[in-house]
């Protein structure tokens, strides 16, 4: 996360208390629901959440660069890493599902 805080330090002055903390505070959202997912029984309603917290987070990073607060490159960087954790929270969230479903025939088979 830390990688993440010199691009935010370079948003202008009007942006740098709006759309730069709406940008940390979510960051420290996902972190939080990371954390969360991590300790739930149950996970996939709070995956989901992560999810849609991760397609928030992407929507901020693409409007400062289409509004000239991010570089291309700075963007690129950013896109990459928010692409990763987005593989990784489908991962996670596939793994979920088919361990739901691996539960759910097991109490099926047992019910018989």
């Amino acid at each position: 996360m830390h990688c993440a805080y010199s691009p935010l330090k370079n948003f202008p002055k009007s942006e740098a208390h709006v759309l730069s903390a709406d940008i940390r505070g979510s960051m420290y959202r996902l972190l939080k629901l990371v954390i969360t997912v991590d300790r739930r029984h149950y996970k996939l309603t709070t995956m989901t959440e992560l999810d849609i917290e991760l397609d928030f987070l992407r929507e901020l990073v693409r409007f400062s660069h289409e509004e000239k607060m991010l570089s291309f490159r700075q963007y690129q960087v950013w896109s990459g890493h928010l692409a990763e954790l987005g593989r990784m929270v489908g991962g996670w969230i596939k793994w979920a599902k088919e361990k739901a479903a691996a539960e759910a025939e097991k109490k099926k088979g047992v019910k018989r």
